[in-house]
């Protein structure tokens, strides 16, 4: 058996994203895995462009990573509720990505986030060749593992240390860094998408709350309002002001 060196030719054999399923037929487990994974992804992306101006890097919701060839296929793939990939080409050939096949592009995200819909067993399963978290542990390998849990309110991140998976320590604000993205991670009490949920977020290094398109749009207009209304008092101020000159018999200059 000859080892796979090169991409170009002794992966040939080996099937692409475009010929793997990009789905196992499974209904996502609850409504609020996608807005969370938007939420998520809509914060984090110009913190993104920054850290890749080339825009050279992929971010995962519900996609499956192919980790091994198996039969049927699908079995040999996880799907992370949400992950990112950096120095990676955000399509393949034109075409947007079915899935993330390990076995071809050989670098592993930075993180992955799995979000719990039952006990959390299934996410921190470490059976050999099936538990998830064995699998990110022994096989893909991405530097930061976070389980959110929203009905505890809560998300426990893991840093790959020393061939293992290790607990990581929440700093003093109770989020976790995510240091090779100058971000922190944890639990946000508030309002998206209409629903009143502990959703979980990002901040920078400094803990401020990385925002949404649509936060961002609402903060300037508020800024702006309040530019408006500061104006409109300068001038009320002036009239008052214009005014009681006049009433001293003392036109002003304007």
């Amino acid at each position: 058996m000859t080892s796979a060196t090169n991409l170009d030719t002794d992966l040939t054999p080996f099937p692409d994203h475009t010929q793997l399923p990009e789905s196992d037929g499974k209904f996502v487990k609850n409504w609020q895995e996608h807005p969370q994974s938007i939420l998520l992804t809509d914060s984090i992306q110009p913190v993104l462009k920054q850290i890749h101006p080339d825009g050279q890097y992929c971010i995962g919701q519900d996609l499956g990573i192919y980790w091994r060839l198996t039969d049927p296929p699908e079995k040999g793939a996880e799907a992370p509720d949400w992950f990112y990939v950096g120095n990676v080409p955000p399509l393949l050939d034109g075409q947007t990505r079915r899935s993330y096949v390990f076995w071809r592009e050989h670098i592993a995200p930075l993180i992955v986030l799995e979000f719990v819909s039952g006990d959390g067993s299934e996410e921190r399963n470490k059976t050999p060749w099936q538990g998830k978290f064995w699998i990110y542990e022994q096989v893909i390998r991405p530097p930061f593992y976070g389980i959110y849990e929203v009905k505890k309110a809560s998300v426990e991140v893991y840093e790959f240390i020393g061939g293992q998976y290790e607990s990581l320590a929440a700093n003093e604000r109770g989020h976790y860094p995510i240091h090779p993205l100058g971000v922190e991670l944890g639990i946000w009490e508030g309002e998206y998408q209409n629903a009143q949920l502990p959703w979980l977020r990002w901040w920078d290094a400094e803990g401020n709350l990385l925002l949404t398109g649509e936060e961002r749009a609402e903060q300037e207009r508020q800024r702006a309002e309040q530019e408006r209304q500061r104006a409109e008092q300068e001038h009320q101020r002036n009239e008052r002001l214009i005014a009681q000159l006049r009433a001293l018999g003392v036109e002003p200059e304007i």
